[in-house]
């Protein structure tokens, strides 16, 4: 039975006329079909800047005209969902990232131009002498995912091998980026074995609610808010993740239903990471319910 409805889409499309900025209505729009990639795109560009960097809040939470890695990471996620993800949008970006790319191939999530603007107050750039996972490893999966020639990817594709055979500890936000790029990796034997590790560690460590109705007990990760929970779903966006192996079929049906009964009366999803500006949520609120929406149709698309 689909989760997703066309009236769950028109809610949906309700709330992000009320409350998205021109780049999610462009997204709502593409999504139920009535929209153009080429709408999408211009909307995206209104964030690139003009060294080939992303900026002005495309990260709801990092604001200000300097672009940042975790910036240009999105705009690569969203060039994939527009479908607009190819040589001539990538290499820009490729350049940019290369500017900034530590000595060990990995690019830090964030630069200290974030300092001069308004942050959430837990929110500082990491050292610059060496590479995030989280970032690096999404950004590299997007790119190996659309076979983009760049000499910046083989240096931080080696970057991410060696980074993720070294995770002893984790948390959700460096694993769904490290599932993005084992996804898309070429070398399939290392991307099994290291997913395999990787499901066992989210275990071990967990990172996953696999019961929503009964969150008591579950802690959770340090420096999340205090009901921020990662579900199977969150792990395994689609059918096609080798996440998708960690759980078993009413694990993953069981986290699916309770995204689809997440959806507000006002139309969209919540979020649940920590709060520190009134604005942050109305702003944050539209993506991620397009993000719900994509989750839920790729796996009704498979049933």
């Amino acid at each position: 039975m689909a989760r997703i409805t066309d009236t769950m889409i028109e809610r949906s499309a309700e709330f992000i006329w009320l409350t998205g900025g021109v780049l999610d209505q462009r997204r709502m729009a593409l999504f139920s079909g009535s929209g153009s990639r080429e709408a999408a795109l211009a909307a995206l560009a209104a964030h690139r800047t003009d060294d080939g960097g992303y900026a002005f809040a495309l990260e709801p939470d990092v604001k200000g005209p300097e672009p940042q890695p975790i910036a240009a990471m999105t705009a690569l996620a969203l060039l994939d969902e527009i479908g607009a993800l190819d040589q001539g949008t990538a290499a820009p970006i490729c350049d940019w990232l290369a500017r900034v790319t530590a000595a060990d191939g990995g690019v830090p999530d964030l630069l200290p131009t974030i300092d001069a603007y308004p942050r959430p107050p837990w929110v500082a750039a990491p050292p610059q002498d060496r590479g995030g996972l989280l970032t690096t490893a999404r950004t590299v999966g997007l790119l190996l995912k659309h076979r983009i020639d760049h000499p910046w990817i083989e240096g931080a594709t080696a970057f991410c091998r060696e980074a993720i055979g070294a995770i002893e500890a984790t948390h959700p936000y460096e694993v769904l980026s490290v599932g993005v790029f084992l996804d898309h990796v070429p070398d399939r034997p290392f991307a099994r074995a290291a997913s395999k590790r990787l499901g066992e560690l989210v275990r071990d460590m967990r990172l996953v609610l696999l019961d929503p109705a009964n969150p008591e007990g579950v802690p959770s990760p340090p420096g999340y808010a205090e009901e921020e929970f990662s579900f199977a779903c969150d792990f395994a966006p689609s059918p096609r993740s080798l996440a998708a192996e960690w759980f078993s079929e009413a694990e993953l049906r069981t986290s699916l239903d309770h995204l689809a009964a997440e959806q507000r009366e006002d139309g969209g999803w919540p979020i649940h990471y920590r709060l520190w500006s009134p604005a942050i949520e109305q702003q944050a609120r539209p993506g991620f319910t397009l993000v719900a929406l994509h989750v839920l149709r790729a796996w009704d698309q498979a049933a």
